[in-house]
């Protein structure tokens, strides 16, 4: 072989070497598969997530169920055949998706569950809040205030396993007052505002409108649970709770008809996942596990953030100095 022909050959081969070290790795691609994006945060968590993972010299194909598990899992095996290096599951049923999760590793592809964990399975890693004290920083805000009297629960999806570990927070909390009596206590499919009205009307005339508290597990059910409220001109005088700081969830802080939010800062939850998929996909363990986490089969590597309490206080120096919603938004200024 002459030299002109093996220079050829090199020549390339240093290109991409050079290449490679400009920009830092090659190209790699994610599948994202979401439950939802009927929700106002989910829509905040694709953007985040995309625009870093492009930023780390990623591509992300995002696949939506419109909160159907079948579809999700037929979407799921969409992306594994489309050659994604990495999968992240935010998962409609944290159960059912374990079929993701195997199916994924048949095609050795590593998956990371995104804020849910996934259930019965070899994960490879799990990011999230820690959906527990997000249960108890609702509880401890309003039995500070209401420590006696009639509480109704109006818990999130019973397929979502953050609902089940939010309504644990709760019931942590609530032992320790023995004058709190839960009265009335209802699931909400998909986390779903309108089942949490109904609920709630079905609540009130149930016990004649003798509430002091409605534990809400998220911002969207407290929506639904503060317009049956509302139409018994309650709104305001019972205690309501979230999870997610929705601007409508804010505005409602504001205005005294929603206690508290819990504010999960979406940007450091997406962020932390971007970090972790781009390491999984160069082959690398991710940096930042500081926990594991019990899914039923193994125990989860982790990344767990903290989650905050915000009410009209702090709504400034949490939520607006966080760039999530602007004080004109929140405020109308």
């Amino acid at each position: 072989m002459s030299k002109i022909v093996r220079i050829a050959i090199v020549g390339p081969m240093l290109l991409v070497l050079l290449l490679m070290s400009v920009t830092g790795a090659a190209k790699f691609k994610v599948g994202l598969s979401m439950a939802t994006l009927a929700e106002e945060r989910w829509k905040v968590d694709r953007d985040l997530f995309k625009a870093e993972i492009e930023k780390l010299g990623g591509e992300v194909i995002v696949a939506a169920a419109n909160g159907d598990e079948n579809l999700q899992n037929s979407q799921a095996e969409n992306l594994i055949t489309q050659g994604v290096d990495v999968l992240v599951v935010i998962a409609q049923n944290g159960e059912t998706a374990s079929a993701i999760v195997n199916s994924a590793h048949k095609s050795k592809v590593p998956v990371i569950a995104y804020d849910r964990l996934i259930k019965n399975c070899d994960l490879d890693l799990y990011v999230s809040f820690d959906s527990v004290k997000v249960g108890e920083l609702m509880a401890e805000y309003v039995c500070r205030l209401r420590p006696s009297g009639n509480y109704f629960i109006i818990n999130g999806s019973p397929t979502d396993n953050n609902a089940h570990l939010v309504r644990q927070g709760f019931y942590n909390v609530l032992k320790k007052y023995p004058k709190i009596k839960v009265v009335f206590e209802q699931w909400c499919d998909s986390w779903s505002p309108e089942k949490a009205l109904k609920h709630v009307e079905n609540g009130l005339t149930q016990f004649k409108n003798d509430v002091q508290v409605i534990l809400c597990a998220n911002d969207g059910t407290c929506g639904g649970a503060v317009q049956a409220l509302a139409e018994q001109k309650l709104a305001g005088k019972v205690l309501t709770t979230g999870q997610d700081a929705e601007l409508a969830a804010c505005k409602r802080i504001v205005a005294g008809t929603q206690a508290v939010t819990i504010y999960k800062p979406i940007k450091k939850l997406a962020l932390a996942a971007a970090k972790a998929t781009a390491e999984l996909a160069a082959g690398k363990t991710p940096s930042e596990i500081n926990e594991k986490v019990n899914n039923g089969r193994s125990d989860v590597p982790s990344i767990m953030l903290m989650p905050i309490q915000v009410d009209k206080n702090n709504m400034r120096e949490v939520i607006v100095a966080d760039g999530y919603h602007t004080e004109e938004e929140i405020y109308g200024k």
